[in-house]
This record gives structure tokens, C-alpha cells and sequence, in this order.
């Protein structure tokens, strides 16, 4: 009975525990590159949250100079031109998440036009009254003054600032040799490693490096869906984000030959050793898998010692622990229990992390193939012993005292498998019961329960910064805590919380940050940026019929652990809703569909704005837009589509949408089926060249002029026809087939073109 106990505990700790992240590294950096102009302003929270959950706590960018100054004069750094210029907001947010920023303040900016430079703008007083601006900003954002801003390169700004480390390893995150890359950079243990090219980046109108494309591939696409990419980035990251702080302790050693005399062709093996703990990392660039014994020498007693049976399939790097202390100069901040003597002596896949809590020993790893970890202990395990959530069977050597735990392969993503192995049974425990979110803004619940009265009567709670609590004692020693998240926490976030009495830790639990509700219209447009890349504007845009109405399916799914009520009213100029006020109950984390009918005054056309209002369990007043197509109609309107700061201009019927650039000499950027959803543009468009353009309405057409040329553009069902006062430039597009549609491109004179899809 008492073993299928701990065999449940150890199951609810391997499933509810994760590692708490360390600080970021000091001595040792690793960031990614984030263009935060590259980016739309709505994706900025997305993309920042991911990378900080991954480990990522440092994010390196340029701030380019001939973007934040205006053509008439001064600077935009708030974002009142373009939400992409809202470089105050977006160290703001770097603070919210206790991000850290490495800031690049002056040109050149790699990948943007002039490099950043304004154009007869560079010299020595321009640039002063540049610096002095940003100064302005970035002055009280230092982390001395706890802010985000930790390191500037050039030394040009009077700020209380660090320059980067040196030197700077840079990888580009799609490289195939990036893991084999940043291991050798990781193994130098000095300096920085920055990884490039990580975000897909979408370019302002009118500033794309080049006329070709406004868009630029990345690890990671602007949908955020695609990140196979960046796989070599995670595994880093969960690496570094507890073996940083041991890294400058390190020392490279010369490791004994293997016994067949040398390694095969392509692999390549260093150990790094320090008192508290060491590491071999291992690289496997030829064709086969290694599979032999490795030697390495212990830091503290000089014998060498042999690892047998390392297994490194080609292509793959592991970082293998070696005399790494179970006591809290180690891994491990909080194990206490454990003698400075008790040990890992080797693993054979890549130690991630390790916690103690409650008596139980965890570890996490990086485990490509089946592998092994032996442990040096002073007391025998009191067991059971679990590998990947299932109990398996140790071995325990009562001579040596030391543990055989297998550690099997994982399909995970990054091949992470956490094995725990119950060291002693604990005098005391505490555990937070079923938590798994908080909500933001909110007063939030949270159970906990001891194994004794007198043990929760001395316990506390640990929160984050700017989290309070208020506790509920309840019978049997239990506590209920009603823990309030502050309303700026940023949703997909983590909290940390811990438990702990008489100055033990007793239990944790890493929460994710939730926002009370979260709302979408099913119909909403996509902008395409060619036949993969898509972006949801903000607000969101869906198209009605305006004298018969549609019907829009607003989906809230309801993020409280609890059954909520949410009451709804719509409401826009020119518009009725029917029902136009509604009370919808939603289970706990589930959704609902809300269906709304639409219907336009009589007369009116083309885009118009309304608010859903939401009250009760969220509230929250959103912006919303439709557009009143009539039937057998078109229509032209024209919006911010992509959060640059430069309107689009859209023509649509009931059969296809066409949007156009104010920019790049009014740029095709997308030609859409609206029964498939396909596009037939490639992402750099059609007709882009350098130079803006006025465009309007008229009537059912869109006009374009430009310098000495004016183009008219129809849209009739799904043929689009462009007829222009001179000779169309080249638009590259040739006959295609998506699924069973079809686009066919004819030119009948030199000033004309019509494009169907059929």
C-alpha cells in the first residue's frame, strides 16, 4: 500500500513539476535576435513569451535610426506613426516578462535600408540629437535601475549600461549545423552566443531590404505554427538554462584516449571539468551512429574513468554530466539533504536539470537514445523508481553505494524524459493540489495541503514580484490561497510558486498566465503573404452582406478553471446586431460560439467599425470591423492590414480578394479564392518598386497614380483587370494551378492585363 502511494507521488510530481527557470546567465550569454520593426506590434507578446518559456531570456536588436525619424522632423519612439515605432512599449513589455535586452543603438542594421542611416541626415549633430533621444528612453531602463536594458554595444549612449561580452559566436537558428555550432561556442565558455534569423520577418511598406520580397524567411513563420526550425535553439536553451552560472567555473581537460586508440572520423569529444561539477561534450558530424566507451578524468580525484555505451547518432551533440554534486553547489539550488560526497558520477544523455521536493529525487534529460545515469549516494533509495511517468526496476550496488538508473529514449520534442527516484520517505510534504493556471487580473484560488496541521500553520507561500495572496485555513491543515495576478502579467507566462516551512522547501508548482477569456470571429480574414505565409489583422475584419445579413460565429473560450457567465453587446454606426446583448455560461476552459446576425443600414457600403463589449466573468471592450459587400457587387476600402503604420487597399467580390500596397508603387501583394483560401501572388507580390503612390476609390474600382502614370484596377466576380495610362511594368506571373483552381494571365495590349481564376 505505502509503495503504490509513492509510486501516485512520484507520478504527480513528474507530471505537475517543472524546472524553475535560474536567473538569465551572466558571464555566458545566450540571445536571439528579435527586429522588433521586422514584426507586427500584435505578434511582439506571442513571440517574446515563447522564447522566454523555452529558456531565452536575452533578445538582442538594432534600433534603426532612419525609422524612428520622420521625414518632417524629430522621432516617433511611442508609436504614434506606426505601432512598429513603439519602441517604448516594447521595452516595456521586455520588463513585464524580466526579460533582458542587448541593444544596438547605432548603424549599421544589417538588412535594412542605408543600413539605418538617414539619408543626408548622418552627420555629427544629427547623430547627437539621435543618441540624446534615445537616451531619453532607455536611460531609467537599465537593469540597474531594474529595468530590461542590460548590455549596449559602442559605448555611444551616456547610460548605465554593460557592452556585450566578447567574443560573439553568431548562428543562424535555420542552419543544419547549428546544434554541432553553438555546442562549440557553449564548450568555449566565454562570450556570447547569438542566434539570427529566428522570426519570419515582415518588412514596413515601402522599407523592405530589396524590391523582391516584403517578406523574409525564418525559423519560425509569422503564423507562429511552424518551428521545426528552431529545434537546435530549445535544446540549447533548456540546456543552458540551469548549467550557466557553472560555466565560467569551468576548465577544459585533456581527456584519455579511448581504448580503440582515437575517435571515428567525425566525432569530436572535450570535457570541462570544475570542483562542483563537469561535463563532456560530444559531436557526432559523420554518417554513423557512435557507439563505444568514453574516458574522462574526474576534476577531483584525477582517475580516469570509463563511461561505456554513449550512444551519438550522426548529426547529434549531447552534453554529458560528469561528477556533478547532488548538493546545491551543483545543479540543484535547493538539495540540501544531499552530502557534498553524493553525486551524479556519469549520465549518457544530456542532464537538463535536477530538484528535490518532498523526498523524491527528479532529473530531467535530453535522451535521443536509451542511456543510463549512476549515481554516487550515501543512504539506499527507498524507491519506487520511475522512468518517463512508468515505474522500472534499478539497481543498487551495497558496496559502492551507487544507483543504476536507466534512462529511456524519448520522442519528445527535444528528447526530453524526466526519470525520479523517491531518496527517503519525507517527515514532512506539501503540495499545491491540482493547480495548473492563474488568470490575469484576477483573485485566483489555489489549494494546498500538508502532512500536518502544525506544518501548514508554519508554512508560507513564495510568489513572484508583484503578486499578493491572502490564506484560508481549512480543516485538516489545508490552505486555500486566493492569489491576486497583477493586470499587466502577460498572458502564455509562467508564476512560480514554492511552498516552504522552517525554511525547507516543501512543494512548487509553475503555473501558465492566462487572460480571463479568449475571443475570435471564425470568419475573419487572413492577409497572405504567398501560398504559405498568412497574418490576422488587428482588429480583426470579416465581410457581411449588408441588406440581407450574415452570421458571425464569435468563439470565447472561457479561461477560468471554473464555469463563468460572460455578457455580451454589440454595437457599431450604421449597424444592427441581432441579439445585440446576450448572457452565455461556459464550462471551465471550454468555448462557445456566439452567434450574431449583421445587418448594414440601407445604402451604406465598404468598411465600418463596432465593438463587442464584454462584461461579467472578462471585461474588455474590442474592436471590431466588418466590411458591407453587397451581392454581385465589389467593393474597394482600405485599412492598416499588417500594423506598419501604411494602409492597404483591398478590392473584393463575392468570389476573390485583391490587395495593394500604398506603397512600392502600389505594390499586388495577394490575390485570394475565397472559396479555398488560396493565394496566387508570391510573397514579394507583383508590380514593387521603390516610391509611394495616392490611391482612391471610384465607384467599384480602385485607382492608383504614380509618378506619371495612373492605374485603374476592376475586380468583376474573379477576374481582375489592371489597365494603366503607360505600359504595365513586369508583373512575373504565369499560369498556375492550386488544387482545382486555376489562374490564367493575359495581357491584350501593353497597357492591360486581366487575371481569373477559374
Amino acid at each position: 500500500m505505502r509503495a503504490c502511494a509513492r509510486v501516485g507521488l512520484l507520478l504527480a510530481f513528474a507530471a505537475a513539476a517543472s524546472p524553475v527557470p535560474s536567473d538569465p546567465p551572466v558571464e555566458y550569454i545566450q540571445a536571439v535576435e528579435f527586429p522588433y520593426y521586422l514584426c507586427p506590434q500584435t505578434l511582439w507578446e506571442r513571440e517574446l513569451v515563447w522564447l522566454k518559456n523555452l529558456g531565452v531570456h536575452t533578445v538582442e536588436f538594432s534600433v534603426p535610426w532612419n525609422w524612428h525619424q520622420l521625414p518632417q522632423g524629430g522621432f516617433d519612439l511611442t508609436g504614434r506613426t506606426s505601432p512598429r515605432r513603439d519602441l517604448v512599449g516594447f521595452i516595456r513589455l521586455l520588463r513585464r516578462l524580466g526579460m533582458r535586452a542587448w541593444v544596438r543603438p547605432l548603424p549599421p542594421v544589417a538588412g535594412w535600408p542605408n543600413h539605418g542611416v538617414p539619408t543626408g541626415a548622418a552627420d555629427a549633430g544629427a547623430q547627437r540629437a539621435w543618441l540624446k533621444a534615445l537616451e531619453s528612453v532607455l536611460t531609467t531602463q537599465t537593469a540597474s535601475h531594474g529595468g530590461p536594458v542590460a548590455w549596449v554595444e559602442g559605448g555611444a549612449l551616456s547610460i548605465d549600461a554593460a557592452r556585450p561580452p566578447t567574443p560573439v559566436v553568431v548562428i543562424p537558428a535555420d542552419d543544419p549545423n547549428a546544434l554541432r555550432r553553438s555546442r562549440a561556442a557553449i564548450a568555449g565558455t566565454r562570450g556570447a552566443l547569438l542566434w539570427t534569423g529566428l522570426e519570419e520577418s515582415l518588412y514596413p511598406a515601402g522599407w523592405e531590404a530589396n524590391a523582391g520580397s516584403l517578406l523574409q524567411k525564418g525559423a519560425v513563420d509569422i503564423g507562429g505554427t511552424d518551428r521545426r526550425d528552431a529545434a537546435a535553439l530549445s535544446r540549447d536553451a533548456a540546456l543552458l538554462r540551469n548549467w550557466s552560472p557553472l560555466l565560467p567555473g569551468f576548465q577544459p581537460v585533456a581527456m584519455p584516449k579511448p581504448a580503440a586508440g582515437k575517435l571515428p572520423d567525425g566525432v569530436s569529444a572535450v570535457e570541462l571539468a570544475s570542483s562542483a561539477a563537469s561535463a563532456i561534450s560530444i559531436t557526432n558530424q559523420g554518417a554513423r551512429t557512435f557507439y563505444d566507451e568514453l574516458r574522462a578524468v574526474e576534476a577531483v580525484s584525477k582517475h580516469v574513468i570509463a563511461i561505456p555505451k554513449v550512444t551519438v547518432g550522426p548529426g547529434e551533440s549531447l552534453w554529458l554530466p560528469l561528477n556533478v554534486s547532488l548538493g546545491p553547489k551543483g545543479l540543484c539550488r535547493e538539495c540540501t539533504n544531499f552530502s557534498a560526497v553524493e553525486r551524479i558520477v556519469y549520465a549518457t544523455a544530456e542532464l537538463l536539470s535536477i530538484e528535490y521536493e518532498n523526498g523524491i529525487l527528479a532529473m530531467e534529460f535530453a535522451a535521443p537514445a536509451d542511456a543510463e545515469a549512476i549515481l554516487q549516494l550515501e543512504r539506499q533509495p527507498v524507491g519506487p523508481y520511475l522512468a518517463a511517468g512508468k515505474p522500472a526496476d534499478f539497481d543498487w550496488d551495497d558496496k559502492l553505494f551507487r544507483a543504476r538508473l536507466p534512462i529511456p529514449a524519448s520522442r519528445a520534442a527535444g528528447h526530453r524524459v524526466r526519470i525520479g527516484i523517491a531518496m527517503e520517505a519525507p517527515e514532512t510534504s506539501a503540495f499545491f493540489n491540482d493547480a495548473k493556471r492563474l488568470i490575469v487580473g484576477r483573485k485566483n484560488v489555489v489549494s494546498t495541503s500538508y502532512s500536518s496541521p502544525e506544518l501548514a500553520a508554519r508554512s508560507r507561500l513564495r510568489l513572484p514580484e508583484g503578486y499578493t495572496a491572502a490564506a484560508t485555513p481549512q480543516p485538516e491543515g489545508a490552505i486555500d490561497y486566493e492569489i491576486a495576478v497583477p493586470a499587466d502579467a502577460v498572458h502564455g507566462d509562467f508564476a512560480n510558486l514554492a511552498l516552504e516551512a522552517d525554511g525547507m522547501p516543501l512543494g512548487r508548482a509553475r503555473l501558465e498566465l492566462f487572460r480571463p477569456a479568449t475571443i475570435r470571429i471564425a470568419q475573419a480574414i487572413r492577409l497572405h503573404f504567398g501560398t504559405r505565409a498568412e497574418l490576422e489583422p488587428d482588429p480583426p475584419v470579416a465581410t457581411i452582406d449588408p441588406r440581407g445579413g450574415s452570421n458571425l460565429d464569435v468563439i470565447i473560450r472561457n479561461n477560468w478553471p471554473g464555469i463563468q457567465t460572460f455578457r455580451l453587446e454589440a454595437a457599431g454606426e450604421g449597424l444592427d446586431f441581432f441579439p445585440a446583448k446576450q448572457e452565455i455560461s461556459i464550462g471551465a476552459t471550454d468555448e462557445r460560439r456566439y452567434l450574431l446576425r449583421v445587418i448594414a443600414t440601407p445604402g451604406i457600403t465598404g468598411l465600418r467599425n463596432w465593438h463587442l463589449k464584454v462584461t461579467g466573468a472578462a471585461t474588455v471592450d474590442l474592436p471590431m470591423r466588418v466590411v458591407l459587400l453587397p451581392r454581385g457587387r465589389t467593393v474597394v476600402w482600405s485599412a492598416d492590414l499588417d500594423g506598419d503604420g501604411s494602409p492597404e487597399w483591398v478590392l473584393e467580390s463575392q468570389k476573390a480578394r485583391a490587395v495593394f500596397s500604398s506603397e512600392d508603387e502600389g505594390r499586388w501583394m495577394e490575390f485570394t479564392s475565397k472559396e479555398t483560401g488560396a493565394n496566387f501572388l508570391p510573397d514579394r507580390g507583383a508590380f514593387a518598386a521603390a516610391g509611394p503612390v495616392q490611391a482612391r476609390a471610384v465607384g467599384e474600382r480602385l485607382e492608383i497614380s504614380g509618378k506619371g502614370w495612373t492605374r485603374a484596377i476592376s475586380l468583376i466576380d474573379n477576374a481582375l483587370t489592371i489597365e494603366q495610362t503607360s505600359p504595365l511594368p513586369a508583373d512575373n506571373l504565369t499560369a498556375q494551378k492550386q488544387g482545382n483552381l486555376t489562374l490564367s494571365v493575359e495581357h491584350p495590349s501593353p497597357t492591360r492585363a486581366v487575371y481569373t481564376l477559374k
